[in-house]
């Protein structure tokens, strides 16, 4: 069990400082103190910790002017890296950026993490001369818009987004939105009041395309991201109804959920997945999906 917050505590500070020593500065030899700044006492800090209270990923963001947020000081603990917590602190950070209104982010990054910056939607700015010193910094900037909220492979969603609507026109009649994706999560909105029925609540047809279409996306990106190629379809689906919904509705799939092996594919022959979803009205669960899918392998040469 990991969660997201704002150390605030004089043993959650240590806890916090110690993993930025330990992967920042510890490898090169740099003693305790050095991995704390000037900026500290006016910066926004967060960390992933786990059931235990122990930091698992830290990260801070502070502000140049008031236009233009940094984050800086990112770690991840080594036994915890791939698991999505470098993107929980990032989306975190760009929150409280966002609400203090500032127009943009930069980060400074190695080559080492250049590539986790640039799926959550950041771009190069200034290439740092890694030929004449390793350990050069590139300077990344994010311009902050509407639909790149969207903290993980914001071009992809919006590329999706964009499918859904001029395929499946059924999804922009319903006001289907994808409003997050994390690389472990993705999640989906709708629109109630395009949705309802005559007692004030979602049609349940309206639940199931809203939680198949969830389940449909999270596998598409999926896909994107192992570098393999289909159709997706929907080969089999069922959904439990505990309380009708009533407020704008909302869906989440898991990644976590996921089962099957997408590596027929690579053969040429067509894959099977199992991925589930939960539609919540509010921030309570009332319905839950479970959707069997193919995807039919791309055999064109």
């Amino acid at each position: 069990m990991y969660r997201v917050i704002a150390p605030e505590t004089p043993e959650q500070f240590a806890t916090y400082y110690d993993l930025r020593w330990r992967v920042l500065r510890e490898p090169f030899q740099r003693p305790r103190g050095s991995e704390q700044d000037e900026y500290d006492q006016v910066g926004y800090h967060r960390m992933v910790v786990n059931s235990a209270g122990q930091a698992v990923a830290v990260g801070r963001l502070h502000f140049n002017s008031p236009d233009e947020g940094q984050i800086r000081f990112m770690a991840s603990a080594p036994e915890h890296r791939g698991e999505g917590h470098g993107v929980a602190i990032v989306y975190e950070l760009e929150k409280v950026a966002r609400a203090e209104g500032a127009k943009h982010i930069v980060i400074n990054s190695r080559d080492n993490t250049l590539g986790f910056y640039i799926k959550c939607g950041y771009e190069v700015v200034e290439e740092g001369d890694t030929v004449k010193n390793p350990q050069a910094e590139h300077q990344l900037r994010k311009t902050l818009t509407e639909y790149n909220r969207i903290i993980y492979r914001p071009d992809w969603c919006q590329e999706l987004q964009t499918t859904w609507h001029s395929e499946i026109p059924i999804s922009e009649t319903m006001g289907i939105r994808i409003t997050q994706y994390t690389g472990r999560e993705f999640e989906t909105t709708a629109t109630l009041s395009r949705n309802i029925n005559v007692h004030g609540t979602m049609f349940a047809g309206s639940i199931y395309s809203l939680a198949t279409l969830t389940c449909w996306g999270l596998l598409h990106l999926q896909l994107r991201e192992r570098q393999l190629h289909g159709a997706v379809v929907l080969a089999d689906g069922q959904i439990h109804y505990h309380k009708p919904v009533s407020r704008e509705p909302r869906a989440i799939a898991r990644l976590s959920a996921m089962t099957g092996d997408l590596s027929a594919l690579t053969l040429g022959k067509n894959a099977r997945a199992t991925l589930k979803s939960q539609v919540f009205d509010g921030d309570k669960p009332v319905a839950e999906f479970t959707g069997q899918f193919v995807v039919l392998a791309n055999n064109e040469k």
